[in-house]
This record gives structure tokens, C-alpha cells and sequence, in this order.
């Protein structure tokens, strides 16, 4: 409440149990974005309210959003997360893969998702020339698929990367948008 009291708006969440929470107890006018792992039964009680879903990391799960959003006409903005990390607990495409899906017949079917950019999680580590390497990887997906994909489409604007360890290497690199809950509220509470 402190930080919506001092003006912010826009909030976003790992957890869709906790997303859920806090939108039920925060002032309605709050714009959510789900910045988490988003598993395919989980979207459902996500569709309805959220601003946008920064972790499409498969075209199963951005199948699964427009047919959830669908059925309430609903669109809603997504970000492809692509994989950039040097770890295997991170999640995404590859940009052959995000190339693959956005050129199928099936995408172009898809009327209630619209693509709003991409996100990426570094790896987690102290080489800040990793870290950076990995952004500018991400930020060179974004231009690849803003030019062959979505050239005219403003919507296509987005570009999510860097946390609160890493955020500033991030905005160097081209984000638009940086996750640093950690920075604002905290450690988490496990």
C-alpha cells in the first residue's frame, strides 16, 4: 500500500497464488503483470484480470491464454520470454523457436493474445560480462523479431530484463521494463 500511496500503479508477481491474494486485497485500479513461471492450469485464474503475462515461455502456454481469453473476449498482452541464461532452471524459447511459432498458421489464428515484446532472465552470477552478454543477446531477439514480425505493431515495444541485482547492466543493454521487487519491498518472506 506504501508504494501504491505514493503513486505506482503497476505491480507484478511471481506466484499466481500470490498474485491472486494481492489483487483481491489492493485497490482495483492496480495494472498486474504475472512475471513468474506460468503453468498451463493455472491460466484460467489469471486470464481474466491481468495486464499482461511477461512469461510465455511455450507456445502451449500462449495457446492455452488465448483460449482462455477467448472465451471471456478478453485480449491480453504477453512477452515471449526467450531463454538467454546459462542455467537449466530457467525457462523460454530459443529465437528459433520464437521465429517458428510467430511464422505458423496456428499464431496467426490466435486473436485474443497480442505480443508485446520479450523477457529474459540472466543467469544468476557476479560476471557482470555475462550478465551483459545475455541482455544484449535478448535485445538483439527483440530487434530480430520486431523487424521480421512486427515492424508497424507498436504494441511490440517491450523488452524485460534485469532484476534487482542486475537491472542496471539491463537498462544499459535496452530494457524497458526491470523487475525489482526485492529492491522496493524486500527479501521475500519463504
Amino acid at each position: 500500500m506504501e508504494a501504491y500511496n505514493a503513486g505506482q500503479r503497476l505491480f507484478g508477481e511471481n506466484r499466481v497464488q500470490e498474485l491472486l491474494r494481492k489483487k483481491d486485497q489492493l485497490p482495483a485500479d492496480i495494472a498486474w503483470h504475472l512475471i513468474g513461471h506460468l503453468q498451463t492450469n493455472k491460466v484460467r485464474s489469471v486470464v481474466p484480470f491481468a495486464d499482461m503475462i511477461q512469461s510465455v515461455d511455450s507456445e502451449r502456454l500462449l495457446e492455452v491464454i488465448n483460449k482462455e481469453a477467448s472465451k471471456i473476449d478478453r485480449i491480453v498482452d504477453c512477452l515471449l520470454q526467450i531463454y538467454i541464461a546459462d542455467e537449466e532452471t530457467k525457462y523460454g524459447f530459443s529465437p528459433d523457436e520464437a521465429e517458428a511459432m510467430l511464422n505458423s498458421d496456428d499464431f496467426r489464428s490466435m486473436q485474443s493474445v497480442r505480443i508485446c515484446g520479450v523477457m529474459g532472465m540472466a543467469t544468476f552470477t557476479d560476471d557482470a560480462e555475462q550478465i551483459r552478454r545475455e541482455f544484449r543477446f535478448l535485445e538483439d531477439c527483440y530487434k530480430r523479431l520486431k523487424s521480421r514480425f512486427f515492424a508497424n505493431d507498436e504494441s511490440f515495444r517491450e523488452i524485460s530484463m534485469g532484476m534487482s541485482g542486475d537491472y542496471k547492466i539491463a537498462i544499459g543493454e535496452g530494457s524497458t521494463m526491470v523487475r525489482i521487487g526485492s529492491l522496493i519491498f524486500g527479501s521475500r518472506n519463504r
